[in-house]
């Protein structure tokens, strides 16, 4: 036999594995409301090919390749035990149960290491919350597919409703399209039917009432079966508590703002600030996508060797708020064609780091240049430290970070040395290191931030929704704080 006959051995042998833990991961998570996770990238729906990548991938943060033999005796283990709603990050299981020196059995160590969500410790399955979207735009649309992909064990947010301003002939035939189709971000995962006699979209099951108004004064949800709902406002028209305040109509609890809010609106960065939310606070904002691509290094970088100052340069995709062809714009620069120009332009998130960071009393300045791609964007992170330090030192402990830290969902990391901006459409964290890129010269470090902009930013807003909410979970094996 061939070493290339051994490869494709070996493939085969890995996908027939991979293909049986599909079924495992989908009966924990439907019935238990169990998430499997690799290195913080869930599991669940997942394709034989979609597993296996992922499993390959822990060799750009983790430094060695992972096996799906290494995992499966894990996840076999799973299914043994008495589990409660989690996450339980078998990948970890695997690199923790390596380290071990102890001499104990695959099933002793996940029993021991996952007890915090077994017997009398597991948290009891919640009824589900319904959460309404006011507007459905670029972040709208994500936002829905995420809940619609999150709805899978029936106790956790259950999209009830999307408000708009009515389009004209075929309006719901078009919305729905636009959630079939993504030119960025590509097909929904599922099927999606209309239902115009009732003025709603059905997507994997869940049906998704469209509302018509043209202000929040005219809805009544509870008139749609809607109770104690999470509204997400997407559309960024009201950023004040005032404004937010009209939102909070009959059947809506509390409203989330996807951009940055104003005056007292707290600005919440998920695994950095989110702990600090008030139980009777009914409105917040998730702050900007650059906001939570910086917040989370900054606070790490900070923790571990002080921030003295430091300024932000982000090269953005261009967005909606510009122009396909040059035209008025109330904007000095943003009129310009954004497929044609790189647009210098300003940014809040250096200013909003105080809001979402108060602990850090370092100066931060920023600004921006939007450039001619549609998604994903780079975050230049310039920082005078509080000691020197070296590059390799930098880099092995945000690799750590990443991997073991309670910012591991907001922080990936690649050494990949190839990588471009399309890379990282989809991405799930806030922001992602390039090592290959990072810079350091004794008390001074340059990091190189990617960040998808639209999906990872999502990510972010339905973490801190599960967090208001009571269906955010918790992660085993625990992180080390």
């Amino acid at each position: 036999m061939t070493v290339n006959d051994d490869s494709f051995t070996s493939w085969k042998n890995r996908e027939e594995i991979a293909e049986s833990m599909i079924p495992i991961i989908g009966k924990l998570h439907r019935e238990q409301d169990v998430t499997v996770l690799v290195h913080s990238r869930s599991l669940v729906n997942k394709s034989v090919v979609s597993i296996l990548k992922t499993h390959r991938f822990a060799r750009q943060i983790a430094g060695e390749e992972l096996s799906v033999t290494e995992t499966l005796p894990f996840l076999q283990t799973l299914t043994t035990l008495d589990l409660g709603p989690s996450q339980i990050d078998i990948g970890m299981l695997a690199a923790e149960y390596k380290a071990d020196s102890r001499g104990l059995t695959v099933e002793e160590f996940t029993a021991e290491a996952v007890a915090g969500a077994t017997g009398a410790n597991k948290i009891e399955r919640r009824d589900g919350r319904d959460v309404v979207l006011y507007g459905f735009g670029r972040i709208g649309r994500l936002v829905a597919r995420l809940l619609i992909e999150k709805a899978g064990s029936g106790n956790g947010l259950r999209l009830r409703a999307i408000v708009v301003r009515g389009g004209g002939e075929a309006d719901l035939v078009k919305r729905a399209s636009l959630l079939r189709r993504d030119s960025i971000h590509g097909q929904f995962q599922g099927t999606i039917t209309v239902d115009e006699a009732n003025s709603s979209i059905v997507a994997n099951g869940n049906t998704i009432k469209v509302i018509y108004a043209n202000d929040p004064s005219e809805v009544d949800y509870t008139a749609y079966g809607i109770e104690n709902a999470i509204l997400i406002d997407n559309t960024g028209k009201w950023r004040d508590r005032e404004g937010l305040s009209k939102h909070l109509r009959p059947g809506i609890d509390k409203v989330v703002l996807t951009a940055p809010g104003k005056g007292d609106v707290p600005n919440i960065v998920h695994g950095v600030n989110h702990d600090t939310i008030k139980p009777d606070e009914q409105i917040l904002s998730c702050a900007s996508c650059t906001t939570n691509a910086i917040v989370p290094p900054l606070k790490a970088m900070d923790d571990e060797y002080g921030v003295l100052r430091g300024h932000v340069e982000t090269v953005h995709s261009f967005t909606n708020d510009q122009n396909l062809l040059d035209n008025y714009h109330k904007a000095d620069r943003r009129g310009r064609s954004a497929p044609l120009n790189m647009v210098i332009t300003e940014t809040g998130a250096a200013s909003a780091v105080a809001k979402a960071l108060p602990e850090l009393k370092a100066p931060i300045t920023g600004s921006s240049i939007r450039v001619p791609v549609p998604d994903v964007s780079i975050a230049i992170l310039s920082l005078r430290l509080g000691r020197e330090t070296t590059r390799d030192e930098v880099l092995e402990y945000l690799r750590d970070v990443s991997l073991h830290s309670p910012l591991k969902r907001q922080i990936d990391f690649t050494t990949a040395p190839d990588a471009v901006s399309m890379d990282f459409v989809g991405s799930r964290h806030a922001s992602i290191v390039d090592a290959g890129a990072t810079k350091v010269d004794g008390d001074n470090a340059i990091l190189y931030l990617w960040y998808d902009n639209e999906f990872g930013y999502s990510c972010q807003v339905i973490r801190v929704v599960q967090h208001v909410s009571g269906v955010e979970y918790p992660t085993f094996p625990a992180t080390a704080v």
